[in-house]
């Protein structure tokens, strides 16, 4: 898995926002705005990638921001645009997995990830994992993506991510078997109330769930009571 990101993550950035039509942007600020932290704080970003999600949560003025990964090449693109913004300071990068992440208990105030869950080999451990370095209080918020609901934009997705978005990512990035395993893992991904349920499981209380963009994606919420 690790290599498969390392070798698209040249083309990442680029594709994300070509493919999306730039509304990935919007998707990550509603996700931080439904965050809802009262206590920034210092803040986790699980399968951080290139760094977007905790570029984002910069609005909230944390005291620090730690991104995760297993993909150093997306990384170190991350670190650089990083620093182009100044934001060195504030946001770092460590390499681990998100289910075995090297942080006392009770460290962080809010743990966020975009579009990374589905690609973790054990989400019940990460969520585990999860709970254990929030503090008492702290709130998880997931995005990730989803199925629509309603029969014709299902449709018109169904067609966009199993053939538009393999063959034009393959394209660019060279690797069509990433933008292949992309529709796959989503179509997988336990969404919805079934996530929750995994939420509740992990510890987490008052959870909910809001989709986005008529169910493309869905931003999640919980907190450690």
């Amino acid at each position: 898995m690790a290599g498969m990101f390392d070798n698209i993550a040249g083309t990442y950035d680029l594709l994300n926002h070509l493919l999306s039509l730039n509304i990935d942007k919007y998707w990550r600020n509603k996700a931080i705005t439904f965050l809802d932290l009262k206590d920034s704080g210092k803040i986790l970003d699980l399968a951080t990638g290139t760094g977007d999600l905790a570029i984002a949560a910069m609005k909230l003025d944390p005291e620090s921001i730690t991104g995760i990964d297993i993909s150093r090449e997306m990384m170190a693109i991350g670190e650089t645009k990083v620093k182009k913004l100044n934001m060195s300071g504030k946001i770092s990068f460590i390499y681990a997995p998100a289910e075995k992440i090297p942080f006392e208990n009770e460290y962080f105030s809010a743990v966020i990830s975009a579009f990374g869950i589905r690609n973790f080999s054990g989400l019940k451990m990460s969520l585990l994992e999860s709970f254990r370095v929030l503090k008492p209080g702290g709130v998880i918020c997931i995005l990730e993506f989803s199925k629509p609901r309603f029969y014709l934009i299902r449709q018109l997705y169904f067609i966009y991510f199993r053939w538009i978005l393999p063959f034009a990512g393959g394209l660019v990035s060279g690797n069509r078997k990433a933008y292949t395993y992309l529709p796959e893992s989503v179509s997988s991904f336990p969404e919805g109330e079934e996530f929750i349920s995994h939420l509740c499981e992990a510890g987490f209380r008052n959870c909910s769930f809001k989709t986005l963009s008529g169910g493309i994606a869905t931003v999640y919420r919980g907190v450690k009571s």
